[in-house]
C-alpha cells in the first residue's frame, strides 16, 4: 500500500509540474496585459508611455508620460493587510499627487462587503490628494466614508493608497533635491542705518 501511494504521489506531482510549466507563461502574459490595462485605466488615458518599473520596499512604481514625453504622473502598486488578507491596489497619481484613479488587483476580503472597495471609493477619493486631506475613514476623524460594515477593509485600502502617496512624494523630494521654501516672513529684514 505504501508503494502504491508513493507512486501515485510521484505521478500526481509530475502532472502538476508539467501543467504548471505549460500554463505559467500564459498566466504571466495575462497578468502583464491586465496590469497594462489597469495602468491605462488608473491614469485615465490610453495614450501613455509607461517606464520600466522601479521597486522600493513593498511598492512597484511606474513613471507615466504622454506620447509626447511630458510627465503625467505615477502609477503605484501597493498593498496592505485588510480583514481577511492583503489588499493589492494599483493607484494613479498626477504630478501634484492627486488621485487619478485606482483598481484593486487582488484581495481576499469578504465577498459582498470588502470586495466592494473597487467600486465604493471611486467617487469618494478620485481627485483627492492624500497630502492635502485627512485621508482616513470618517469614523477615525477622516474625510472618507468607510464601506458599511467593512471598516477594517476601508482602513487598509486607504492606508495602502496613503503609503503609496508617501512613497512617491518622498522619492520625488529625494530626486528633485527639493528644499523647504522660504517665505517673506522667514527672512529677517536688515536694520537700516541712517
Amino acid at each position: 500500500m505504501l508503494v502504491v501511494l508513493t507512486v501515485i504521489a510521484i505521478i500526481a506531482a509530475g502532472v502538476l509540474a508539467s501543467v504548471n510549466a505549460v500554463t505559467a507563461p500564459q498566466i504571466e502574459k495575462i497578468n502583464a496585459e491586465n496590469l497594462a490595462a489597469g495602468i491605462k485605466a488608473v491614469m485615465g488615458s490610453d495614450e501613455i508611455q509607461v517606464s520600466d518599473p522601479w521597486e522600493k520596499d513593498a511598492f512597484v512604481v511606474y513613471d507615466i508620460n504622454d506620447k509626447a514625453g511630458a510627465k503625467l504622473g505615477k502609477a503605484v502598486v501597493t498593498s496592505e493587510n485588510g480583514f481577511s488578507g492583503a489588499i493589492k491596489v494599483l493607484v494613479g497619481f498626477n504630478t501634484e499627487g492627486d488621485i487619478l484613479g485606482y483598481t484593486v488587483l487582488e484581495h481576499a476580503e469578504t465577498p459582498g462587503l470588502g470586495a466592494k472597495a473597487n467600486e465604493w471609493f471611486q467617487d469618494k477619493i478620485v481627485g483627492m490628494n492624500p497630502g492635502k486631506s485627512n485621508f482616513t475613514v470618517s469614523k477615525d476623524g477622516g474625510d472618507v466614508d468607510a464601506i458599511t460594515a467593512s471598516t477594517i477593509t476601508s482602513r487598509a485600502f486607504l492606508k495602502a493608497i496613503q503609503n503609496a502617496y508617501n512613497q512617491i512624494m518622498a522619492e520625488t523630494d529625494a530626486t528633485s533635491g527639493a528644499t523647504q521654501q522660504t517665505t517673506a516672513s522667514d527672512i529677517e529684514t536688515p536694520e537700516v542705518i541712517e
